[in-house]
This record gives C-alpha cells, sequence and structure tokens, in this order.
C-alpha cells in the first residue's frame, strides 16, 4: 500500500497536493480505491463550487459500491480533471498521480489533515 511522504491526508481517504500555482490538487489514496476495486465513475464537484470541510462534495462508483467524496478543507473548486470521465481506472492504475479536483483552500492552514504516519496509523498500515 502506497502512502507518499510528501502528501496530506484526509480522515476521509482524500489525498491533498500543492500545486505548483498554489493550488491544492485532491484525489482518492490508494487505499480507498483498493478497498473500492474497479472504478467506473467520478462525479467531481463543479468548478467555482464551494467546498466545507468533511462535508460530501462528489461520487466515486466501482463496480462493488458507491462513495461520497468529502471535501478535505474549505475552499473554492477552480478545476476538475475532465480525463476521468472517460477514464475513470485511471484512479486504479495510478491514485496518487489521477487528480481529481483542483482548489483553493480559504486558509493556508493544513492543520485538520494528516500526514503520511497518522494516515497510516488511521488504516492500520504501520
Amino acid at each position: 500500500m502506497k502512502i507518499p511522504e510528501n502528501l496530506s491526508y484526509s480522515s476521509e481517504h482524500l489525498w491533498v497536493k500543492t500545486d505548483t500555482d498554489g493550488m491544492l490538487l485532491t484525489g482518492i489514496t490508494d487505499y480507498a480505491q483498493d478497498l473500492l476495486g474497479d472504478i467506473v465513475f467520478v462525479d467531481a464537484p463543479k468548478v467555482g463550487s464551494h467546498l466545507k470541510a468533511t462535508e460530501t462534495c462528489g461520487l466515486i462508483e466501482s463496480v462493488k459500491t458507491g462513495s461520497d467524496l468529502h471535501a478535505p478543507l474549505n475552499g473554492t473548486v477552480v478545476a476538475v480533471n475532465d480525463d476521468l470521465r472517460d477514464h475513470p481506472e485511471q484512479i486504479n492504475d495510478d491514485p496518487y498521480g489521477s487528480w481529481i479536483f483542483k482548489f483553493e483552500a480559504e486558509h493556508a492552514d493544513m492543520s485538520g489533515l494528516l500526514d503520511a504516519a497518522t494516515y497510516r496509523q488511521l488504516i492500520g498500515n504501520p
């Protein structure tokens, strides 16, 4: 199970990474995609949507089940990964290279997110 050290994580199994433009990229973790199985549909939040930390902002469906996406932080969506509309399986192939949406956080404070070690403990993967 991959859990890169350079990312931050939400307790709802999203990863967050600062992009080169200062915005935050978000996708689901390797752990989450493994639990879901073959992903067949991604409903990302719309550009311009306001995110409220921990609230539902989208949906991922797999052949097994559907799972809500929960916003990692408060902010505003500035872009979505349109490639996932036609190729949602990219998340299974490369969960940390397949971002779902990009957003601008309301505050620079990311203290509500977990580091890699704490996320490992959360999922029971020391």
